[in-house]
């Protein structure tokens, strides 16, 4: 059975969620999660240096082969907006600089994935994470679980790519 570890990451400027995860056939196993908190790194300067240096780390700990991002999510406050692309844009960068095939999902793609509707409530997501990676009674922060369930869209997607594509060969 092959393996594929990966890292799914909600980028935030004050904070980034990350969670790994192994993909063994069909099952998903739970490997680490947590949040980097930039925010105590002071303005968004050294709050991106913190993102970038941490998911390196993590990165470098965790082995993943594969890396999920969670696109951006356009908000009414302009501002807000760009601060938040700046953060992905630096998760973005990291993951590609350590060489890993980065794909990308729509908030609304994350959270059918996960619990089945685009417009879930966050409560319903972390719920769900926890069911699928048997995770039940483990404190999830909702930007580690909101990572988890990037990493569950992409572990999803790539089993859904790989039945169409056997489909296709025939």
């Amino acid at each position: 059975m092959t393996e594929v570890r990966i890292l799914g990451v909600d980028p935030g400027s004050r904070y980034t969620g990350w969670g790994v995860i192994d993909q063994v056939g069909s099952r998903l196993v739970w490997v680490a999660s947590g949040r980097i908190e930039a925010h105590k790194s002071g303005e968004l300067p050294a709050r991106l240096v913190a993102i970038f240096a941490e998911l390196g780390q993590i990165i470098g700990q965790h082995r993943p082969t594969e890396a999920a991002l969670e696109k951006v999510f356009v908000s009414v406050n302009g501002q807000a907006t760009l601060v938040l692309g700046q953060a992905r844009g630096v998760a973005l960068l990291g993951l590609s600089q350590a060489g890993l095939a980065v794909e990308e999902y729509a908030p609304n793609e994350v959270k059918s994935a996960v619990v089945g509707q685009g417009k879930a409530q966050k409560e319903q997501v972390t719920a769900m994470v926890q069911v699928i990676l048997a995770l039940q009674g483990k404190k999830l922060t909702e930007d580690e679980a909101d990572a988890l369930a990037v990493a569950i869209c992409h572990a999803n997607s790539r089993a859904y790519r790989s039945r169409a594509q056997l489909r296709e060969a025939k």
